[in-house]
């Protein structure tokens, strides 16, 4: 038994949890109407006519066709009030979640090579999180893995400036072809520095990138991690090192990585010990934010109480906040199911 009445009141439950996120990129949060409204904002030509005409081209079924849109998006970001109302917009809807931590990923890259500067792009977004909502909050840089080692030296160059903002590095794009090793240098550079590591493995890519990930990049976190069930010896390192997985699960559905979220592999990532937690990836486009994504993952494995309760304290005792910061949560969200 589940010890839900029903799937609707499995649905309040998690609709009043407190939560952390801890895999949003922030590029991803840009929905169909901001890209019409920023596009007209800009004077920028889309290759859509309409916002029914961007919601259709959100249907695709591999990572790399994702990818080729989301680039496509990142073309109406010009100035720094685009990405503090991208970063506005997103919090907002976390909020409603119920969401009380997150840590964004941003991709520099992705802008800087248009010509726009990386002030804008970390003064952007970096304002909208100092905003009081309830919500405190990690930035993570992502590099390109389709780049070379050296455009992510060049950007952690750039970055130097605005470190008192970037909480950590991370490691995305299209993963197969590009293994965690091609980035060692600058995650060795980039641990120098103070800052945690990240990296996207065992997404669409083999065990053996889970395994890089760990040993060559040494990252705080795995995002992602679906194909490390498949290597038993990895999954007790990484239940042995106490890592955290940061699991996306329509995110899976909407690229194929899973063929239906019925047979997701998060109940047995918990069973076998490891901290996954649910995250929304790239919410504009992968069809919800964090409570869809509970919600969803829940009804198909029929999640009970204790492991959605597992879920959520996960996300804090996963993320970067500090040992009493995450006891504060752990509390609240002890209250709260103790309330429910």
């Amino acid at each position: 038994m589940n010890g839900f009445a029903s799937p609707a009141a499995r649905a309040a439950f998690i609709g009043v949890l407190p939560k952390a996120e801890l895999h949003l990129h922030i590029e991803g949060s840009l929905e169909p109407e901001m890209m019409f409204a920023l596009a007209q904002r800009n004077g920028v030509k889309l290759a859509f006519s309409s916002i029914e005409a961007i919601r259709a081209a959100y249907d695709f079924s591999n990572l790399q066709d994702f990818l080729d849109i989301y680039y496509q998006g990142m073309a109406v970001l010009r100035c720094e009030q685009d990405f503090f109302d991208l970063t506005a917009a997103y919090l907002n809807r976390a909020a409603a979640d119920g969401v009380r931590h997150v840590e964004i990923f941003f991709d520099p890259q992705g802008h800087t090579v248009r010509g726009v500067a990386f002030a804008s792009v970390v003064g952007g977004i970096a304002r909208a999180l100092a905003e009081e909502r309830g919500i405190t909050s990690r930035l993570i840089m992502c590099f390109l893995r389709h780049l070379p080692e050296s455009e992510a030296e060049k950007t952690l160059d750039e970055a130097l400036p605005f470190l008192p903002f970037i909480h950590g590095v991370g490691l995305d794009s299209s993963e197969v072809g590009h293994p965690p090793e091609k980035f060692a240098r600058v995650f060795a550079r980039a641990r120098s520095l103070g800052l945690k590591t990240v990296a996207h493995a065992g997404e669409e890519g083999p065990p053996e990138y889970v395994w890089q990930a760990l040993d060559v990049l040494k990252v705080d976190r795995i995002d992602h991690g679906n194909r490390a069930l498949e290597d038993t010896a990895l999954v007790e390192r990484i239940a042995n090192d106490g890592l955290t997985l940061t699991v996306c699960p329509l995110s899976n559905l909407k690229l194929c990585v899973v063929d239906d979220l019925a047979s997701h592999p998060l109940r047995r990532m918990l069973s076998a010990g490891l901290q996954a937690t649910v995250n929304s990836d790239d919410p504009a486009y992968f069809g919800g934010y964090v409570n869809a994504n509970f919600i969803a993952v829940a009804d198909a494995l029929d999640l009970n109480r204790a492991e959605i309760i597992s879920l959520v304290r996960n996300s804090f005792t996963g993320s970067f906040l500090s040992a009493a910061d995450q006891a504060r949560h752990l509390a609240a969200i002890d209250a709260c199911a103790a309330g429910e």
